[in-house]
């Protein structure tokens, strides 16, 4: 189906985290154009901390809504000192969001921010899914490693790898793994037909496409594992809850839909 044109005029629509800098720049011009036209003070802040309230509605979740929101007024208080005690430029608040998008582009917002693997989460992972020595394994979106420190944990004679979007995190992760071959790239464009296993801590929404590359690309007998988000397109081959009370959700391809669903 065809989107309506005023669809794309929708800050709700558009890519993250285009919706939070559009209603942090509408705040700051509102608050600038009251208290340069005489409106006090706490007047045109609280005028202002409202219209970021009202936009955070363009947030497609509940972090994303509070960032919306809390944008103004944080970097407010640290344009007027109320912070650490020194006033800075009202372009200054722009430079956490500039390292921000340096760190995590733009067009990885899709997928998880930055979700750190608990070091004992896939401990109990060989007893499920064993792999020989040497197998290669991949964490897809390896962010600082900690999904590959658990990784080696459970298989310490795999050749593990990992891919990451973000080239300093990326740089991070291989200083941090060096037993590890990491990569920059895109984890829905890197070919995963040459992996054994491949672990995922994404987001509920990335499941299903992660279940149709995995069909698309998995060799039979290969599995797909899944920290917290479980993959309803397809059919479980084993889960169980990790001492921290994660979820851990196990798959083997041919990846196969689950009874009474659709593939």
């Amino acid at each position: 189906m065809t989107p309506k044109p005023w669809h794309r005029l929708n800050p709700a629509a558009w890519p993250w985290p285009l919706p939070a800098i559009v209603a942090w720049g509408l705040c700051w011009a509102l608050f600038r154009t009251l208290w340069e036209h005489g409106l006090a003070l706490h007047w045109s802040l609280a005028l202002a901390s409202a219209l970021g309230v009202l936009l955070s509605l363009w947030g497609g979740s509940w972090w994303r809504r509070l960032l919306i929101a809390a944008g103004f007024p944080v970097s407010l208080a640290l344009t007027l000192g109320l912070v650490g005690g020194n006033a800075l430029p009202a372009w200054a608040w722009l430079l956490p969001l500039a390292l921000l998008l340096l760190v995590y582009p733009m067009n990885a917002w899709r997928d998880a921010p930055l979700f750190p693997t608990p070091q004992n989460a896939l401990a109990e992972l060989p007893a499920h899914a064993p792999l020989s020595a040497g197998a290669l394994v991949l964490d897809a979106g390896c962010g600082l490693g900690h999904g590959l420190q658990a990784l080696r944990l459970a298989y310490p004679q795999a050749q593990l790898h990992g891919i990451e979007w973000s080239w300093p995190l990326r740089a991070l992760c291989a200083l941090r793994c060096p037993w590890a071959r990491v990569r920059q790239g895109d984890i829905w464009k890197a070919n995963w037909s040459g992996y054994d296993l491949v672990y995922l801590f994404q987001r509920p929404e990335s499941m299903g496409r992660a279940v149709d590359k995995a069909r698309a690309e998995l060799r039979p007998g290969a599995w797909l594992v899944s920290l917290e988000f479980e993959a309803t397109q397809a059919t479980t081959s084993a889960s169980w809850r990790t001492p921290g009370g994660k979820m851990v959700w196990l798959y083997r391809a041919p990846l196969s839909a689950p009874t009474g669903g659709t593939a």
